[in-house]
C-alpha cells in the first residue's frame, strides 16, 4: 500500500489499545516491521500512541446511559448522520409463514439467546452472529425483526450510507464507532444487505483501495465481537461475499421461496381480515405462483384486497385475485 495513503489512514484510527481496529493497526505495523519497512512502522506507531493518548484524555461514549437506560446512536464525524436507524417495537413486523426448517432455526436463536445465563454456566455462548441468505423478497429482514419482537429487544438497521465515506479512513472508524456503541447494549443490529461492504477482495478490478480496508477491518470487528444482542446480516449473494468474512458467523439460514403449501397459508393469513368467496381455489393458486418470493404472495393478495375494497365488494372474488396475479406474474416473470 501507498506509505502515504497508508500514514493518513492511521491518523484517522482512534480508541485504546484493545479496540478492534487498534488490535488490526498494529498487525499491519507488525507485518511492516517483517518486509522491513522499519521506518514507516516507527512513523505508524508513534500516530497510533499519539491517538491513543488523545482518546484517554477526552473519550466521548457511545455506551448505553445507565442513568437513563437509553441509547445514543453513533453519528458518523463528518455531517453528523446516525449510522443506524431504529424502529419501534410496535412498528416491527413479526407475523410470518415460514418452511418448518427455517422456523425452528429461527426458534433455536430465541431460544438461545433466552438461555445465554444457563449457557453460560457451562461455558456455552448463543449464536449471536447470523448470516440470512436468499431471494429478493423472501424475509430476511422480517426475520430479523420477528427474533427483536419475539425477545423484547430494540431493532436497529445500519445506515450504510452514513458508514460509507469517500473520506479515507472515515468508514473503517464509523464501523468502529457503531460496533463499539452496541458492545454493552442488548439489541437486534440489522446490517441488511451486507454484500454492499461484504463482498470478496477479488470480486471486481474495480474495487480496491478503500473497500479491502474495510473488509480487513469489518473482518477484525466481527471476530471481536461478543456483546451483549444480536447482529443479523443479510444478503442477496451468498456467493459474492468474502469467504473469511463467512467464516465469522454463528449461523447461516437460507430463507427460501414459499412452497405451494406455504403460499396457500399466506394467502389464506392476507385475507384473514376478509371474507373471501368459497369459488376461489387457494391450491390452484398457489400451483400458478410457485416460483414467487413471499413479497410478490403478499403482493399479489393485498392487490385483490384493495379491488375488493374499492369497489365496495363484500367477499373476494376469483376475479379480483386472477387479475390481480395475472398483472404480477407479467411484471416478475
Amino acid at each position: 500500500m501507498n506509505q502515504a495513503l497508508l500514514t493518513r489512514l492511521f491518523k484517522t484510527i482512534e480508541g485504546n489499545q484493545e479496540t478492534p481496529l487498534m488490535k488490526v493497526a498494529f498487525s499491519i505495523i507488525e507485518e511492516e516491521k517483517r518486509k522491513g519497512h522499519t521506518k514507516l512502522a516507527d512513523r505508524l506507531n508513534t500516530i497510533l500512541h499519539s491517538n491513543i493518548s488523545k482518546s484517554n484524555e477526552v473519550r466521548p461514549t457511545l455506551k448505553i446511559a445507565k442513568e437513563s437506560l437509553t441509547y445514543k446512536v453513533p453519528v458518523d464525524r463528518r455531517y453528523k448522520l446516525p449510522l443506524a436507524t431504529h424502529i419501534e417495537h410496535d412498528k416491527l413486523r413479526h407475523e410470518m409463514i415460514l418452511s418448518t426448517d427455517v422456523e425452528n432455526k429461527i426458534l433455536r436463536i430465541e431460544k438461545e439467546y433466552l438461555a445465554r445465563e444457563r449457557l453460560a454456566h457451562h461455558g456455552l455462548k448463543p449464536r449471536k452472529k447470523i448470516l440470512l441468505y436468499g431471494s429478493s423478497g423472501c424475509g430476511k429482514s422480517m426475520a430479523a425483526e420477528r427474533i427483536a419482537w419475539e425477545l423484547g429487544l430494540p431493532f436497529y438497521k445500519v445506515r450504510f450510507d452514513s458508514i460509507i465515506s469517500s473520506y479515507l479512513g472515515e468508514s473503517a472508524s464509523n464501523l468502529q464507532n457503531l460496533f463499539e456503541s452496541i458492545e454493552d447494549y442488548p439489541c437486534v443490529l440489522l446490517l441488511d444487505e451486507f454484500d454492499i461492504i461484504g463482498k470478496q477482495r477479488d470480486f471486481s478490478s474495480n474495487d480496491v483501495g478503500e473497500i479491502h480496508r474495510i473488509v480487513n477491518i469489518l473482518l477484525g470487528l466481527l471476530e471481536e465481537y461478543d456483546g451483549s444482542g444480536i447482529l443479523i446480516a443479510t444478503t442477496n449473494l451468498e456467493g459474492s461475499l468474502d469467504k473469511a468474512l463467512f467464516r465469522r458467523f454463528d449461523d447461516f439460514i437460507e430463507l427460501p421461496k414459499p412452497s405451494e403449501k406455504e403460499i396457500v397459508d399466506l394467502l389464506k393469513m392476507s385475507f384473514s381480515a376478509l371474507q373471501v368467496s368459497k369459488e376461489i381455489d387457494f391450491e390452484h393458486y398457489a400451483k400458478e405462483m410457485e416460483g414467487l418470493s413471499y413479497a410478490i404472495v403478499v403482493k399479489i393478495a393485498n392487490d385483490a384486497a384493495k379491488k375488493t375494497i374499492i369497489n365496495s365488494n363484500q367477499v373476494v372474488s376469483p376475479d379480483d385475485l386472477f387479475k390481480a396475479l395475472e398483472e404480477n406474474l407479467a411484471l416478475n416473470r
